[in-house]
């Protein structure tokens, strides 16, 4: 059994986000804010928010990206669900989403785009990596229903 994955983080109104107290829970992890495919992926979840919340699943995405990055990325995007700021990136390394990229010929170090579904015990019961932006929340729900049938 894998152990739990629980933390907690402040949100974009720098309020401290307890994964416990939201459980279960759909966690995606994204590089940026307002970049073109992480709107992509923040739009789907929003769009299909109603859905996971009937199925009893909280959304929440988690960045580097600071509280205030976070609220203008909610207001421009209209969300519905939560953004937390891993500024430090203590989340990040715990689910293990920090990796190498290629950035423009640069070897840098960024949050690979992942999703991960926690349970009512905090336990991963299902992953992606590197995932591709568009059609990643449908496919998540997809997952979700199927379990749920």
């Amino acid at each position: 059994m894998n152990p739990s994955m629980l933390f907690s983080l402040p949100d974009a109104q720098g309020q401290e986000f307890n994964a416990a107290d939201h459980l279960p829970l759909v966690l995606y992890f994204y590089p940026k804010d307002s970049t073109p495919g992480c709107t992509t992926e923040a739009e789907e979840f929003n769009t299909l928010l109603p859905q996971f919340l009937q199925l009893g699943y909280t959304v929440v995405g988690i960045s580097r990206d600071s509280a205030k990055s976070h609220q203008k990325f909610i207001n421009k995007l209209n969300l519905q669900f939560n953004l937390l700021c891993d500024i430090n990136e203590t989340v990040c390394r715990q689910f293990d989403v920090i990796k190498e990229k290629n950035m423009y010929g640069k070897k840098v170090m960024g949050i690979e785009r992942s999703t991960f579904i926690l349970n009512h015990n905090g336990h991963i019961i299902h992953e992606w990596r590197k995932v591709r932006a568009a059609g990643h929340a449908q496919q998540v729900l997809n997952t979700l229903v199927q379990a749920n049938a």
